[in-house]
């Protein structure tokens, strides 16, 4: 039968799992990752009889340490085994696999007979407090939040990592040391974590299955690295000066003209041990970083930083807890590695060139910060000493070694008393002749790292074939959106810095396998055994092929990149010749209306002839004509004594009252031509979606007066010109307003609104800002706007998508405060 554990894990599993009842129907699968961070939730809580540790883990293209059950992984393993469970493998964005998992048939007969007090014990966290509804985890980008349909929302603290008081001293293996002084070493202050003994590990019943004694550990990673790096590297560090080393930072200086600066006190310590110009660096480290109350970590590394990439961080373990040097628990040691993974990115982020770490960020796609490393661990001595056979038992054993190196592929006995143990993420070897053997193991890491490097570089290479797939849709849009040429020539540009940036890359993984070389095979019967097992040939070969392969990838990727710009130039210049038509067909337009303007110039030079005619035959008629008032007896009176006794009076009162009339058809000539001058004229662009539906009804509402259309092949373009019908609410004088749309494609391109300031009352004219806002919350209340939402969001490339998400690291290097002294 199986055990309670065994038990509610499999209810936990069904209560998020369904298969389908039919066709058309569909199965409901829980992915690894989210199943991991239940059973988490499950052991807090009390429900799971399980430990957990930390590792890191790789959650949408970003690397996160997650505490994880190992026991509760080996359970689902089991689970599988016995059929109890399915297995789906699929690939992620990123181009890894994602494993999920649903109750197969025969675990639903088992679950029918399995008791209420279990599953109630599973329901407790598994749902909503006092409420059955199911909490599910979903991922942030930043952590886990276990949410409920009606939206409750807990923060899981899986990706919250445990501290634990230790006291390290710097280790670098005798085969990269290079003369100089021996290091330093901190056993006189392994009391100090042995009298602190405080940690914030929420379990507080820690199965140890396994010890250590005389544990020495290694954190290895590749860093494109070459001669002229090197060389910088001494320079930065001053190991050229006559008093080498000091505090470093990688907090950059904008003002290093000034008298002082201020710094947070979390420093690292660097003290240069010996180094070649061009080849080498070794130096230790001491990290000085705030810890949580009560946690004591005297932490120094002993760095190696090598020309062909590889960097080798280490540190010789002197206390951890209340253990002094020997008996080290594997629970503790694992927490120990995270910090150490974690410093040493702080470490060498801080003396590496800023070219390195544009280089490291663009492959790790901007979380170079935490990205994995190799760990070795060596260890004079292992308690319970079994046989390799014994200690892959797929139980207690193995789930120990797994905290520490990743999930165990094999193990082999070295010697009766040396064991070696290979993990997915580190390397374990164990016995009183282990550090006889650290040349083959340096010789192992700087292939392995390069390995895991390469791994990124590998699925980097992809995502960019999928950034260049997604940006070929982007140009196929320029035709009808206008903000898509623009977007496409911006990506042609960061595409093609990432190519140039991939290639620089490629050439320091062909110069690093060139440089490095396979150690000779000892002598001895023990080394042969250890030679064969590592592989180093083999490995190295493998390697090259890898990056022989990966290079055919980055010329593909070129190459459609070359295709790409391609595409741009050919839309770009379709562009060009539709706007060049479109400016022949105004051209035309403009000679026809100057030929329009010709007539009626000449029209109106015929009516001056005609007008100036009509003038002067009027004033003859004033001179010699005859009027028929005069014989009336009450004018006769006034045209015989007044008109007819003084010459030319009449034709002075005549010219008198031309130059009246002239006066009030010319001043009011004047008032018409005033008022249109006072036009205010605004052309908006918007390049919005919009409700088209919506937006005909708003113009039906209004006074049209024009309509035009233009078809094209992927576009319908409609200017529309209405009226506002109510113009006592744009101050007194509506505003004529031109929408330009693309009723196809959804899209609003631009408004033009003309509005006579002068029409309006004075006291309520309105500004070109005003009108703007006018218009646009009209638009608004008429919800002609969809939701914003970027159409080509989908299409980001992925260095974009990765800034997008607010990546805090748990222990900064950077000081937070800065500034000049006064």
């Amino acid at each position: 039968g199986l055990t309670d554990n065994q038990n509610r894990l499999l209810y936990l599993i069904d209560l998020h799992t369904t298969k389908a009842t039919d066709r058309e129907g569909s199965d409901r699968w829980i992915r690894k990752q989210a199943l991991s961070v239940l059973v988490y939730e499950g052991v807090i809580s009390g429900v799971f009889d399980y430990d957990y540790a930390p590792q890191s883990s790789l959650i949408e293209n970003r690397r996160v340490w997650v505490n994880k059950s190992q026991e509760g992984q080996s359970d689902i393993e089991f689970l599988r085994e016995d059929d109890l469970i399915n297995a789906l493998l699929v690939s992620s964005k990123s181009y890894k696999p994602v494993v999920m998992y649903q109750v197969s048939d025969k675990g639903q007969t088992l679950l029918q007979n399995m008791s209420r007090r279990e599953k109630e014990a599973v329901n407790l966290f598994a749902h909503k407090p006092e409420s059955r509804e199911l909490l599910k985890a979903s991922w942030d980008g930043e952590c886990y939040w276990l949410e409920s349909s009606s939206g409750y929302k807990k923060r899981s603290t899986t990706t919250d990592t445990e501290d634990v008081s230790y006291v390290s001293s710097a280790y670098i293996p005798q085969c990269l040391r290079y003369g100089g002084r021996p290091t330093l070493s901190n056993a006189h202050r392994a009391h100090e974590s042995a009298r602190a003994g405080i940690d914030n590990i929420r379990d507080n019943d820690l199965d140890e299955i396994i010890t250590l004694n005389s544990v020495s550990v290694i954190v290895a990673e590749y860093i494109p690295f070459g001669c002229n790096q090197i060389v910088q590297l001494n320079s930065n560090i001053g190991s050229t000066e006559r008093v080498q080393g000091g505090y470093i930072s990688n907090f950059i200086d904008s003002d290093s003209g000034g008298t002082a600066l201020e710094l947070s006190p979390e420093l690292t310590s660097v003290e240069v041990l010996d180094y070649t110009e061009t080849n080498h660096i070794n130096f230790e480290a001491e990290i000085r970083f705030r810890e949580d109350p009560g946690v004591v970590q005297v932490e120094t590394f002993g760095v190696s930083l090598n020309a062909e990439g590889t960097c080798f961080y280490g540190m010789q373990v002197e206390a951890v807890m209340n253990r002094i040097k020997d008996n080290i628990s594997l629970d503790h040691l694992s927490r120990m590695l995270v910090d150490a993974q974690e410093d040493s990115s702080s470490i060498v982020d801080s003396v590496i060139s800023q070219y390195q770490r544009d280089l490291l960020d663009l492959v790790f796609i901007g979380d170079a910060a935490n990205r994995n490393k190799f760990n070795l661990i060596i260890a004079n001595e292992i308690t319970p000493h079994l046989t390799a056979g014994e200690y892959m038992d797929k139980g207690e054993y193995e789930n120990e070694f797994k905290q520490v190196i990743g999930d165990t592929r094999a193990a082999y006995d070295i010697t009766e008393q040396d064991s070696l143990i290979f993990g997915s993420q580190g390397l374990l070897l164990c016995g009183p002749s282990a550090r006889n053997y650290e040349p083959l193991l340096c010789a192992y890491l700087q292939y392995v790292t390069l390995d895991l490097f390469l791994q990124h570089f590998f699925s980097r290479v992809w995502i960019l074939s999928d950034d260049l797939k997604a940006s070929y849709q982007i140009v196929a849009a320029i035709e009808y959106d206008r903000l898509a040429l623009g977007k496409s020539r911006s990506r042609l540009s960061s595409l093609s810095n990432e190519i140039i940036s991939l290639e620089q890359v490629l050439g320091y993984l062909e110069e690093a396998l060139h440089m490095m070389s396979v150690p000779p095979e000892p002598p001895e019967q023990e080394g042969r055994s250890l030679y064969k097992r590592l592989e180093l040939s083999a490995l190295k070969d493998q390697l090259k092929r890898r990056v022989k392969d990966v290079k055919k990838n980055l010329t593909g990727s070129q190459q459609q990149l070359d295709l790409l710009r391609e595409r741009v130039e050919t839309e770009s210049q379709n562009n060009t010749a539709s706007l060049s038509t479109e400016l022949e067909k105004n051209t035309k337009q403009l000679c026809a209306l100057q030929a329009a303007n010709g007539d009626t110039t000449r029209t109106l030079k015929t009516l001056q002839t005609i007008f100036a005619g009509m003038i002067a035959f009027d004033i003859l008629d004033r001179i010699t004509g005859d009027w028929t008032v005069v014989d009336a007896t009450w004018m006769s009176e006034f045209v015989d004594s007044v008109i007819k006794k003084y010459v030319l009076l009449w034709f002075a009162l005549s010219i008198l009252f031309w130059a009246i009339a002239a006066y009030f058809v010319n001043r009011r000539t004047f008032l018409r031509n005033w008022k249109s001058r006072g036009i205010t004229s605004m052309d908006i662009t918007l390049n919005r979606k919009i409700d088209v539906s919506k937006l005909v009804d708003f113009v039906a509402e209004k006074e049209k007066t024009m309509e035009e259309c233009r078809f094209e092949q992927n576009r319908q373009l409609v200017k529309v010109t209405y009226t506002d019908p109510a113009p006592a609410e744009w101050g007194g004088a509506a505003p004529l307003v031109t929408l330009e749309y693309d009723d196809k494609n959804g899209i609003l391109q631009s408004v033009i609104i003309q509005y006579n300031r002068r029409d309006a009352r004075k006291d309520s004219v309105l500004s070109a800002h005003e009108l703007k806002q006018k218009l646009m919350h009209e638009f608004a209340s008429k919800e002609l706007f969809v939701e914003e939402v970027d159409d080509y969001a989908n299409f980001a490339l992925a260095i974009d998508r990765r800034k997008r998400l607010v990546i805090q690291p748990t222990r900064p290097l950077i000081p937070q405060k800065a500034g000049k002294a006064d």
